[in-house]
C-alpha cells in the first residue's frame, strides 16, 4: 500500500479510536468523580479528545504495533496480535489521558477547598481506564479498521 493511502488510513484510525476512546474515559471518569456534571463531561471529553488526536498525530501507533507484532510472529488480525495491539496502544494513550484527566480534576477540586490528594485521585483512576481503554481498542480497532479499509 503507498505511504498517502498508509497516513490516511492512520488519520481517519486516530481520529474514530481518539474520539471513542475520549468519550468512555470522560464518561467513566466524570461517573467515577460522584458528581456528574454536562459541563464537566464535555470539558474532558473535549480535552481528551485533543490529546488523543496530538498523540495520534506524532506517534504512529498502527506502525509500532505492526512492528511490534512481526517482531514477535504474530500474524496480523490473530487474537494474539489484536491483544498486543490493543496493550501497545492503551499504554500510549491511556497514563497520558488519564494524568491530564485526573489532574483537571484535581485542581477544581482543590480550588473548590477538597482535601485531596493527586495520588489518591490518579492510581484507581489508571486502573480502571487501562482496563476500559485495552476493551475498547481490543474490540474498536477491528471494527474501525474494516470501516475505514471499506470492507464489509
Amino acid at each position: 500500500m503507498d505511504p498517502e493511502k498508509m497516513k490516511k488510513i492512520g488519520m481517519k484510525m486516530n481520529i474514530l479510536m481518539g474520539v471513542s476512546l475520549s468519550f468512555a474515559l470522560s464518561l467513566v471518569g466524570n461517573l467515577m468523580s460522584g458528581h456528574f456534571t454536562l459541563p464537566g463531561f464535555l470539558l474532558s471529553f473535549a480535552v481528551s479528545t485533543v490529546i488523543c488526536l496530538i498523540i495520534g498525530r506524532f506517534i504512529p501507533i498502527g506502525r509500532i504495533t505492526r512492528e511490534a507484532c512481526a517482531k514477535r510472529g504474530f500474524e496480523e488480525g490473530t487474537t494474539k496480535a489484536r491483544l498486543l495491539s490493543a496493550l501497545i496502544s492503551d499504554s500510549i494513550y491511556t497514563p497520558v489521558m488519564t494524568f491530564i484527566m485526573v489532574l483537571l480534576a484535581y485542581l477544581s477540586a482543590k480550588r473548590g477547598g477538597a482535601p485531596v490528594s493527586f495520588i489518591t485521585m490518579f492510581i484507581p483512576s489508571l486502573f480502571i481506564s487501562y482496563i476500559i481503554g485495552f476493551a475498547l481498542v481490543y474490540v474498536l480497532e477491528p471494527l474501525y479498521l474494516k470501516l475505514v479499509l471499506g470492507k464489509r
